[in-house]
């Protein structure tokens, strides 16, 4: 007899993310193939993905459709700041829909430059899926695990192992 997964359990899962039209977002497929680890219910990732493995049992296959609620919040028109261009670094040039990681209160953010004035650069604070609606396949693919020991960083290996800088 199979259990069901209940909140506080650490379990695998491996999953693919599309948005409506089909377009693949992310998968754990990608970078490896290695499946996504984590405590179930324990809000680790986005609401509604967490809330959707519990109950769930070993090896079960299954799809969730997510609302922006439910997932990255709602796309907010008024979350931009505006930012001195001499306060970035040179580097590529500066341009709409350039991608940023910026210090937040809570650590590194990504911003989305939304357009570039004279003396300054006015950044978009919403998270890039802000506003998506996201569905993902799921299939748990272990339960029961064992939390990984505290050198790791996410990879589910200990660090006796290269990652090419990802860490």
């Amino acid at each position: 007899m199979t259990m069901a997964v209940k909140k506080g359990e650490w379990i695998k899962v491996e999953y693919i993310g599309t948005f409506d039209d089909g377009t693949m977002f992310d998968s754990t497929k990608l970078n490896g193939g290695n499946p996504l680890k984590f405590q179930a219910g324990m809000g680790q990732l986005i609401n509604g993905f967490d809330d959707s493995v519990i109950g769930k049992n070993l090896n079960e296959e299954y799809a969730i459709r997510l609302e922006p609620s439910e997932a990255y919040g709602e796309y907010k028109e008024d979350i931009t700041q505006e930012i001195p261009k001499d306060q970035f670094p040179k580097g590529p040039e500066l341009q709409p829909g350039l991608m940023l990681m910026i210090m937040g209160p809570q650590g590194p953010m990504p911003a989305t430059i939304k357009s570039i004035e004279k003396d300054h650069v006015v950044i978009d604070l919403n998270h890039p899926m802000a506003g998506k609606v996201l569905n993902f396949k799921v299939k748990i693919i272990d339960t029961n695990c064992e939390p990984d020991p505290p050198n790791t960083c996410d990879c589910g290996h200990d660090h006796n192992h290269e990652h090419g800088g990802c860490c």
